[in-house]
């Protein structure tokens, strides 16, 4: 039986497609297929010289639930709730490059929830974070790149209360039943890149807070570990997948 403590089981595996990065995520019975594909136009917003070339890169993403994903059939098309998880997701793998070391390269990411299980925003964050690496080392084997613009890795956990007990990566059951609920994004240097969290019972103390945190920390730890096993293969000496 799994600890308060304890990750489920996490394996992020290649996914053959069409797109530069490729990868399904498996975390518990959520399963999630994020791709990053090149694109040749950056937006139009961004800053550029004085001949119009561009002075950066840009990293976007977009999230959606199949429809086969829940018990009930998803429909198709945007929603609120999806438009904020992929700004998200798109906030978060932006933390993660160095934009001007890919002036001209826009990648956009996309997270296809498969099976639903809870902690899907998490996950996507976790496995488009290697698609992202995927797509930006093809570009740089295809000369589009001079420099490796990744600054660090980034991975997402949920945590939460549930029953006065925190526990680490919610699924969908102990989701239902939170009193508190939080979805947290690190970096591989153990900074915080994104906190959002909500007493959905009652407020939380301090104390509480700061055992979600450290939970959340250690479990984004193995996130990483297990990131870099997907990226740099069995020849990293890192597992990819957690211990069941």
């Amino acid at each position: 039986m799994r600890q308060p403590d304890q990750l489920r089981p996490v394996s992020i595996e290649p996914f053959a497609t069409q797109a530069a990065g490729s990868v399904i995520i498996r975390q518990g019975g959520t399963s999630v297929l994020c791709t990053a594909s090149l694109e040749p136009e950056v937006p139009a917003w961004l800053p550029r010289d004085e001949d119009g070339t561009p002075l950066r890169g840009w990293v976007t993403a977009e999230y959606a639930m199949l429809p086969g994903s829940t018990g009930q059939r998803k429909r198709r098309g945007p929603d609120g709730r999806g438009t904020e998880i992929q700004r998200l997701i798109g906030r978060v793998l932006r933390a993660s490059v160095d934009l001007e070391a890919m002036p001209g390269l826009c990648v956009t990411c996309d997270c296809d929830v498969l099976v639903a299980d809870g902690g899907t925003r998490t996950a996507s964050i976790t496995g488009a974070m290697v698609a992202l690496a995927q797509a930006l080392s093809a570009a740089r084997r295809e000369g589009r790149l001079m420099t490796d613009p990744i600054r660090h890795l980034i991975a997402a956990v949920s945590v939460g209360v549930v029953d006065g007990e925190v526990w680490l990566d919610l699924d969908y059951e102990l989701d239902v039943k939170a009193e508190v609920d939080m979805n947290i994004a690190m970096d591989d240097a153990s900074r915080f890149v994104e906190v959002q969290g909500t007493a959905e019972a009652s407020p939380f103390s301090r104390q509480t807070l700061d055992t979600m945190l450290d939970r959340a920390a250690g479990g984004i730890e193995q996130l990483i570990q297990i990131q870099r096993s997907a990226i740099n293969g069995p020849e990293s000496g890192e597992t990819s997948r957690t211990a069941r």
